[in-house]
């Protein structure tokens, strides 16, 4: 066995002279123990909230969504589109027509989205999910239907348990000059029933889903289309598929992802997930640096043992070795507890939900939700590591240096 590491270890588990020091050195790791599974949990939680958020917005957001550069739609029976529908990697394609139109129930209006689409928008099965009232359906035998957001209802006051009361859906006519003696010619109206209400965010609720044909007859839009939107067969690359549809269609059309559709959600969820790292890894560093003092005390501790030692032969390097061992023991002994209880603690968390938010939410569950990363395990592994190791080589110099000066003095 390693001299410097059987030494150090009996250091770590001998009883001291002094017992300030084992209170010293059992603050330091209980420090770290405490730091890193708070880490670890707060991780696991912005991990659980990030999978909740992400997941409602997938439920909207598609794999892909291919919208032109220029202008507000297109053809989508060009060749290459009609060829693409046919890929069997797909598994929804979804034409859409959207446009911004007021909306008016009763003596209320507002300007909203309204996102006409075709059948294939039904295909996702997660669609329920997200709904609050009513059903996700677009379409039934008494008609038409329109899926309003929850902002929208709540600013219009809008009951869909009213099936007398339409809501009425107001667009300019294409090519309108203005009609002076009766402004209402100028606009394209059509009523449709509420057939549910959705809820996701505030930026996906406020838009109407109609289905594409109402969508075209309320914008005078008999062939062309906004966007395209597809979502692929499970285990599809979706990477891959994007690349090939941009290589294909060349700099006329943007090619979105998932990220690239939502990249606001994605910077905002990763930047709040590092700002808390990083001030949690602050409040660590001080408890890592905490075993300088430690260590201090414990080579007054040792004088004695510390010059048998150079009696015998050992050298500047074996000794700071000694004491560099022994803050790396403290530090990583503490760091691996903490990440044992910050894991059980998730886990319990996880499965039994003992730690609720403060009220009920009709999106997500009610307890906080978990999840685990394993690149947070790592993570939080290597900052202690890191720390510790600056920590402890600081130490173990400054009590080399400390010995020789009690050395001078004796």
């Amino acid at each position: 066995m390693n001299t410097s590491f059987y030494i150090a270890r009996r250091y770590l588990f001998s009883k001291k002279a002094t017992n300030a020091i084992n209170v010293i050195s059992a603050i330091s790791m209980v420090g770290v123990f405490v730091g890193s599974a708070a880490l670890i949990v707060i991780l696991s939680v912005f991990n659980g909230f990030e999978e909740v958020v992400l997941k409602m917005f997938n439920t909207l957001s598609p794999h892909i969504m291919i919208s032109p550069q220029q202008g507000k739609s297109f053809d989508p029976k060009m060749p290459y589109f009609n060829a693409l529908r046919a890929d069997e990697s797909i598994y929804s394609y979804t034409e859409v027509l959207s446009e911004n139109a007021l909306l008016k129930y009763n003596d209320k209006q507002s300007v909203s989205m309204i996102k006409g689409v075709s059948g294939d928008y039904l295909k996702n099965e997660s669609l329920d999910s997200i709904t609050i009232e009513g059903q996700f359906v677009l379409e039934n035998r008494s008609g038409y239907r329109v899926l309003i957001g929850s902002a929208i209802q709540t600013y219009l006051m809008v009951n869909i348990s009213d099936p007398f009361n339409e809501l009425q859906v107001f667009s300019p006519k294409k090519g309108s000059k203005g009609n002076a003696l009766n402004p209402a010619d100028d606009f394209n109206m059509l009523g449709i029933p509420v057939g549910g209400v959705f809820e996701v965010q505030q930026d996906f609720d406020n838009v109407a889903i109609v289905p594409l044909a109402f969508a075209r007859q309320l914008f005078d839009e008999p062939s062309r289309v906004s966007s395209i939107e597809i979502n692929l067969v499970p285990g599809a690359d979706i990477d891959s598929f994007k690349k090939t549809i941009k290589d294909s269609i060349g700099d006329r059309f943007e090619v979105k992802d998932r990220i690239e559709q939502n990249k606001v959600l994605y910077n905002i969820l990763g930047s709040e997930k590092w700002a808390v790292y990083i001030i949690l890894t602050f409040i660590l560093i001080i408890a890592i640096f905490n075993i300088i003092g430690s260590m201090t005390m414990l080579v007054i501790d040792k004088l004695k043992d510390i010059a048998i030692l150079s009696s015998l032969g050992a050298g500047k390097k074996l000794i700071k070795r000694i004491f560099f061992l022994e803050g790396m023991m403290i530090t990583m002994t503490g760091c691996i507890g903490g990440l044992a209880l910050g894991f059980a603690f998730c886990f319990l968390q996880k499965q039994f939900g003992f730690f609720k938010m403060s009220q009920e939410n009709l999106v997500i569950a009610n307890a906080y939700p978990v999840a685990f990363k394993a690149m947070d395990f790592v993570l939080v592994f290597l900052t202690v590591g890191v720390f510790s190791f600056v920590a402890s080589a600081l130490s173990a110099s400054l009590s080399v240096k400390r010995i020789n000066y009690l050395n001078k003095d004796l």
